[in-house]
């Protein structure tokens, strides 16, 4: 949580904030929030001013706000810091971001490398938490996001260019110190040349060590460039002390040890290991690159007198229209106006079929042309491409904090601290202990616990198992929002399933109409009732009476999970279920009884139609099971998971449709509303509860599951509140995305028991605990190699998610 000066007022600017009787409300919740001193909501200004409590918050007015049904307008952000090395880096530039007045909440992930805070734009701006993060030692990257990714790749070449560099020569300068202070001891000058080939790695190849720990250190702050530092400078500077001034131990009958070649492989080894973690990280981040690789930078566009001309990505606009030649991938989304082609969609859905695209159809950016010709009109660029929102949710995914981050996150901040005051314990316990040898060899000890603690790997365990896990759900068609979901989605062992657009295809289809007496007179009216109803039935309607006109009807009322009523000249009517008949009275003959009865039991929707107290007809709608989902729900029934499918049919259609599919369990005649509260029952059964869907009405009982999936066929709506989308609206991917979710947090468990592990065992053998019992001393080199594999170990086990089915 963030402190602020409790004497500064702060101003939030506010939304949906109207009327007096909203202000009061929101100036009532803020009396609620301890942390606020003083507050007024000013409806003339659309803001609440706030005072806060010594150790108050904004985040906790903000969600108070929020809470209460406003909004807050602030901005949310993603910026690269730079300049990184470990956890604790990570930890000390969140921790000064949230300090800053005017921020909501942020967060650091050391994985990715990136920033993301929330703040109030009239209070702070990016370039004040750039300065913020500078004076902590780090740097933000604050340049357009088009131009980000590749300034980001250049900087990374570049480092990992100087890395190899440093490297390189750490290795060529050290070889001949651990020759000589191995086995070379006694020959003439043998500490001098030493110091003469140890200096330059200490000095200047391991220089940034020493630098970034200085920077640490002026903000009363530590991180593994303090441990690298303190140990390869201790053993530097106790060397160079014992090679200039060697009387000082023979006076006291010891002989003046040296260990540049300690120190100077120490710096080696790291350096290694941290080229060695960097290239690992980049692979993490691969599927990234892959979608960032999918859009062409050029395209071939129509001008308004017919030619064609070859001009950039980013001088399209919506309405401009695009030639697509064989084997080119689309640019932008749009639709096709011209030609035909199949086309490679498997960037988006992970199937490999292409797919027809005729005139109207959709085509999105990514996308691979087949071997026909086509043009088509831009309608999304930018920002708003398909392709463009998938990049930036795997990126914020990526970026997310599983639940067990904020554990590790606490640990890495005392890390160093505790290391540090171990290696001091060490060193203290040794004089007093440890006999005629005591100082030298605590002094080695001390430097070796400096140099085998790796706070990199704790911080490393979680979020590169992130990063690994959801960039191959984005490959295979399964984009995941965060992290929680993601860890979540192993617990899951209730699934609720809408039907329509979920098992079916959503494409639903009239299959029979029966009208009484024969007399279809009044199918104008139906028609004109359906036009204005925003259910997908009411568009197989339409599409069914293409050839009826439309009349002019009046008190059009849709309602919500039943169907619509409306007036024509003096007559009232009615469409929709047979609860709807019910609720208005509505008279149904035998005959029609007998032949909704018989549809009803063959799966098919049955829809009445009725004018004032009578019913003039009853029609079947059919939408066909999707050729996967019954395989999806046997796969799901495998894995011990209960389903549940909610419709809004009738018993007899929902029963038939239980029996084509296998589902055991289903609710026939749900409403919106009843969906969300039958999730809660689960939930409040002890079930974790996922719920799948594609529509408007689906929206609520998303938000309420603990895991919520949308199709991404479905509405834009029901995507929005989803964490997870299905970009195929294939349910086979589902079971793929718990199975992914078990991998993922399994590989995390891995990582964090070998990064505790390494730690808890490598530490105290450093200290010397074996010493009493065998006589074995761990010696810094040998840390230094141990150290800096532990993170590359780390890393590694995490990239092997990416091959794994």
């Amino acid at each position: 949580m963030t402190p602020y000066n409790h004497h500064e007022p702060l101003y939030i600017p506010l939304e949906g904030v109207e009327s007096e009787h909203c202000a009061r409300i929101v100036d009532n919740g803020l009396a609620k929030v301890d942390g606020i001193e003083k507050h007024q909501v000013e409806l003339n200004n659309r803001r609440a001013t706030i005072t806060l409590k010594q150790g108050g918050t904004l985040t906790e007015a903000v969600n108070s706000i929020r809470s209460l049904g406003y909004g807050v307008s602030t901005l949310k952000k993603t910026f690269p810091v730079l300049g990184m090395t470990c956890a604790s880096c990570a930890g000390s530039a969140e921790s000064i971001v949230r300090h800053q007045r005017g921020v909501v909440d942020a967060s650091v992930n050391f994985a990715t490398g990136n920033l993301t805070v929330e703040y109030l734009p009239n209070v702070v701006d990016a370039q004040a938490l750039q300065k913020a993060v500078q004076s902590v030692g780090y740097d933000l990257l604050l340049e357009d996001e088009s131009r980000q990714q590749e300034t980001l790749e250049s900087l990374h070449l570049e480092k990992f260019k100087t890395l190899k560099r440093k490297t390189f020569w750490a290795i060529v300068l050290s070889v001949p110190v651990v020759l000589i202070g191995m086995f070379l001891m006694h020959i003439p000058y043998a500490n001098e040349i030493m110091w003469l080939f140890s200096t330059p790695v200490i000095l200047w190849l391991g220089k940034d060590f020493f630098v970034n720990a200085w920077k640490q250190a002026k903000h009363r702050s530590a991180n593994m460039d303090t441990l690298v530092a303190l140990s390869t400078g201790i053993a530097y500077l106790f060397s160079v002390f014992n090679m200039v001034f060697p009387e000082f131990w023979e006076a006291r009958g010891l002989h003046a040890h040296v260990y540049f070649e300690a120190a100077a492989v120490v710096i080696a080894f790291i350096l290694l290991g941290k080229l060695l973690e960097e290239k690992a990280k980049g692979n993490t981040s691969s599927a990234i690159k892959k979608l960032m690789g999918l859009q062409p930078k050029t395209l071939t566009l129509i001008q308004s007198d017919g030619t064609e001309r070859q001009v950039a990505i980013e001088e399209v606009n919506p309405g401009d229209i695009i030639l697509v030649k064989p084997g080119e991938k689309i640019a932008v989304d749009g639709l096709v106006v011209n030609g035909r082609s199949y086309v490679d969609e498997s960037m988006l859905s992970g199937e490999p079929v292409p797919v027809l695209k005729e005139e109207n159809e959709k085509v999105f950016a990514g996308t691979m042309n087949q071997k026909g010709s086509f043009q088509f009109e831009a309608v999304k660029v930018g920002k708003d491409t398909m392709l463009a929102q998938i990049i930036r949710m795997v990126q914020d995914a990526q970026g997310s904090k599983a639940p067990v981050q904020k554990l590790v996150d606490k640990i890495a901040g005392i890390f160093v601290p505790v290391v540090i005051g171990i290696a001091a314990t060490t060193f203290v316990l040794w004089w007093v202990l440890g006999g005629d040898h005591g100082i030298v060899q605590g002094l080695l000890a001390a430097v070796t616990v400096l140099v085998i603690a790796c706070p990199c790997a704790l911080g490393l365990a979680t979020p590169t198992a992130i990063m690994v896990g959801v960039g191959k759900g984005a490959e295979n068609g399964i984009l995941i929002k965060d992290a929680e979901s993601l860890e979540l989605a192993k617990k899951v062992n209730a699934i609720v399933l809408d039907k329509t657009g979920t098992i079916t295809e959503g494409r639903p289809q009239v299959t029979g109409v029966r009208w009484i007496n024969d007399d279809d007179a009044r199918k104008d009216v139906l028609k004109s009732m359906e036009k204005q109803s925003e259910h997908p039935l009411a568009e197989a309607v339409v599409q069914y009476l293409s050839d009826a006109e439309t009349v002019s009807i009046t008190a059009f009322e849709s309602i919500t999970g039943k169907g619509a009523k409306a007036w024509y000249g003096d007559d009232a009517y009615v469409v929709g279920n047979r609860k709807l008949m019910e609720e208005n009275s509505i008279v149904i003959p035998e005959n029609l009884q007998d032949q909704a009865d018989e549809w009803g039991r063959t799966s098919k929707t049955v829809i009445w139609f009725a004018q004032n107290h009578n019913a003039l007809a009853v029609m079947a709608i059919s939408d066909q099971i999707k050729d996967s989902s019954v395989q999806a729900i046997q796969q799901l029934q495998k894995m011990g998971i209960d389903l549940y499918m909610l419709t809004g049919d009738n018993e007899a259609t929902a029963k038939a449709m239980s029996k084509q599919t296998g589902i055991r369990h289903y609710r026939a005649e749900v409403l919106p509303q009843d969906k969300a509260d039958f999730v809660l029952e689960l939930q409040r059964q002890g079930k974790t509860v996922a719920m799948v869907g594609d529509g408007i009405n689906d929206s609520t009982a998303l938000a309420t599951a603990d895991v919520s999936i949308a199709m991404g066929k479905g509405s834009d709506i029901a995507m929005d509140v989803a964490k997870m989308t299905i970009i195929a609206s294939d349910l086979t991917k589902i079971p793929q995305a718990i199975r992914l979710s078990k991998q993922t947090v399994a590989t995390i468990k891995q990582n964090l028991f070998w990064a505790f592990i390494y730690n808890l065992i490598g530490i105290p053998i450093a200290a010397g605990i074996l010493y009493p019992l065998n006589g074995f001393l761990l010696n810094p080199m040998l840390a230094g190699a141990a150290m800096a594999l532990s993170s590359v170990s780390v890393v590694s086990n995490s990239l092997r998610l990416k091959w794994k089915k």
